[in-house]
């Protein structure tokens, strides 16, 4: 556990929230009292993320919860597990971690979203959504299994908490479904379903906090196990009757009856915010073992700090912010995001073709498709956190002659690659990928980079996938995607802003599969002159472009070339470049296994290989942590000091002679 001696600027303002280092501190305390730490905490989250910016809204949505489970259920041995994770400030800070807080998503920091080397609190990491019932199921019939081997062994309490934008998932419907085969094991199992947006419930209020406080209680469920084995002794038609009338009863009143039907117990609605009702109901559910049980509380994302409350979207994921105004701090004025410009082109050739669809999975500002939202609101289609129901519904578009976009961050993408392959790719459907995110991510680190996209789809016959260098040739490569329909085409493109060029008024098309020469070295004809060629694949082109000044200063100009496309490759430039350079660097924002790979394997088809000395720059074949991006790309050795020291390893020249 960590040391929470550390430094913290608001001890001596909270003094509740002083006396609670671990979970442990809060389990003699009373309701009231945990009503204060409650208080105390969400002003200490509020305070933290005015710092470091992150993800305010989810987490002072669940303060009460956060505290009322810590309070109630024996964590660590009981597990604890946040859907997604980044509404997990305020049990990261309850959990010993007060002192690091304000490290949150700093580099070398405490991570946004749970994760297992982190705490013995964190007993699954999470950043992306819908595993928590998976997750959980599985702890749960673990603890039963080992607690069958050894006598000793006390099987846990498993809690799950889930928003209502995740459960929305296939993947939590599929685990919700299993839970009620899946044996004993599962009756620990406790999902809490965190309703902050949804409409699925009848309005909480003293009558259903009545109810949801009565059906948790030992009395009624005892009363119910002992109706059942009453209408077991029914014929099997009358007891299937007698059970149905008594969910669809509860299901009248509280709106449970769909996860009755898979198996669940249902209680609720209850209101999340209302510590009178959570502890109690909370401790109903610990000591019982009829689960699988999902408890439906109803919270207000932002809950308790007014700008939050007041900003909706605004306060999911903030900057840096003044705590008594809300107001978030800016960063200056500067040229717009790769996604904003993605957006502009795909609007504006919407406007004369209306067989262009577009799809996202519950990212419709993130992927700057709220703009397409407004202007085409019958044309626009955001499926919830569902990203393989988005690709097979865009692949069914695709056959009646649409041109769908299906617009999803890399990392997301992953989650449904089987539909990308099966139901796309091998069908050759003109689905159109605009690949966001695409790259190192920064403060999200790992679980976010878009680092596997040119090696997952690189692979897959058919696929077209193009990354433009700068702003003007993603406007040319979304043109492309819109006029091209022989099979599916993907452009990937990064976070962040673009370079401040100058925009044409729309993009033109270019010709698939084919990249340009930048800048080429001066006199040069043949290997023997030595020669050094960089081929660039996406935004790397401006690193590359430095470094080529670098080896131009040592007397190595370079030729310098953008790939455009990593499939299909232009095999004439790749054989031109390796012919006439003695070393040949690629270079791309990708994994192992990508666009340098494919170079290799064609260049060793060609027996091109045997005579040019090929150094393939990639992601290092690790997870790189949150940082700035410019710093992550340090850590990959992908920036201009990175490329002119491999060019000069290449040709057997180190960086001291040259300077000499």
């Amino acid at each position: 556990m960590s040391d929470t001696s550390g430094p913290i600027p608001t001890r001596g303002r909270f003094p509740l929230l002083d006396r609670v280092s671990y979970p442990v501190d809060l389990r003699n305390l009373s309701i009231e009292q945990l009503k204060q730490v409650a208080d105390e905490l969400r002003s200490e989250t509020v305070e933290t993320v005015s710092t470091t910016g992150g993800h305010l809204g989810a987490s002072l949505g669940v303060v009460e919860l956060t505290v009322a489970i810590h309070a109630v259920f024996d964590t660590p041995d009981d597990r604890l597990i946040w859907d997604v994770g980044h509404q997990a400030y305020p049990h990261k800070i309850i959990t010993g971690r007060r002192d690091r807080i304000r490290t949150l998503r700093q580099p070398g920091g405490l991570s946004g979203f749970t994760r297992r080397s982190e705490s013995e609190y964190d007993p699954f990491g999470a950043a992306h959504s819908s595993t928590s019932i998976s997750s959980g199921l599985g702890m749960a019939v673990a603890h039963h299994l080992r607690a069958g081997e050894d006598p000793s062994y006390r099987e846990r309490n498993v809690i799950a908490v889930i928003g209502d934008g995740s459960i929305s998932a296939g993947m939590a419907y599929e685990a919700m479904n299993n839970a009620a085969v899946a044996g004993e094991g599962a009756e620990r199992l406790i999902v809490i379903l965190n309703d902050n947006e949804m409409s699925i419930a009848p309005p909480v209020g003293s009558m259903s906090n009545y109810l949801s406080r009565l059906m948790s209680s030992r009395q009624f469920m005892g009363l119910r196990d002992l109706a059942g084995k009453f209408v077991k002794k029914l014929p099997d038609r009358l007891e299937r009757t007698a059970k149905k009338a008594e969910e669809y009863a509860r299901g009248m009143i509280t709106g449970g009856t769909l996860f009755e039907e898979l198996g669940f117990y249902y209680v609720g609605p209850v209101d999340g915010h209302d510590m009178t009702q959570l502890v109690p109901i909370l401790r109903n559910l610990r000591d019982t073992d009829k689960g699988p049980i999902l408890l439906h509380v109803i919270t207000e994302k932002g809950h308790g700090y007014k700008p939050a409350e007041a900003a909706g979207d605004k306060y999911h994921a903030v900057a840096k912010f003044n705590v008594v105004t809300g107001e978030q701090k800016k960063a200056p004025p500067g040229p717009p995001s790769w996604t904003n410009i993605f957006a502009r082109e795909l609007v504006d050739r919407a406007s004369t073709d209306n067989r262009i669809t577009a799809i996202t999975a519950a990212m419709p500002s993130g992927t700057g498709l709220d703009r397409f939202a407004t202007k085409f609101p019958d044309r626009f289609f955001d499926v919830g956190i569902a990203e393989q129901h988005a690709v097979t519904f865009a692949a069914g578009m695709a056959t009646e002659g649409l041109r769908p976009f299906c617009a999803i961050y890399s990392t997301f993408l992953q989650r449904a690659y089987d539909q990308v392959m099966h139901d796309v790719v091998l069908q050759k459907l003109p689905v159109r990928f605009a690949i966001d995110r695409a790259g190192l991510v920064g403060a999200d680190g790992a679980t976010h980079a878009g680092s596997f996209d040119i090696a997952y789809l690189g692979c897959l016959p058919g696929m077209t996938i193009m990354a433009p260098s700068d702003e003007i040739e993603l406007l040319n490569m979304t043109a492309t995607a819109c006029e091209f329909d022989e099979g599916p085409i993907a452009l990937r493109y990064p976070r962040g802003n673009t370079y401040g060029l100058e925009l044409p008024a729309k993009g033109g098309i270019i010709q698939i599969g084919k990249g340009r020469i930048v800048r080429e070295m001066g006199q040069q004809s043949g290997r023997e002159k030595g020669g050094i060629a960089i081929l660039s694949l996406g935004p790397r082109l401006e690193e590359a472009l430095k470094a080529a000044d670098q080896l131009a200063a040592h007397g190595l100009p370079p030729t310098v070339a953008d790939a455009r496309f990593a499939k299909p490759l232009d095999t004439e430039l790749l054989e031109q470049l390796a012919r006439n350079h003695a070393v040949l660097i690629t270079i791309e924002e990708g994994s192992v296994g990508g666009f340098g790979s494919l170079v290799a394997q064609h260049l060793s088809k060609t027996g091109l290989l045997d005579t040019v000395r090929l150094r393939t720059m990639t992601l290092p074949d690790i997870f790189i942590d949150h940082d700035s991006q410019f710093e992550q790309y340090n850590t990959a050795h992908l920036n201009a000091p990175h490329i002119v020291q491999t060019a000069l390893n290449a040709i057997g020249v180190s960086v001291s002679e040259q300077i000499a």
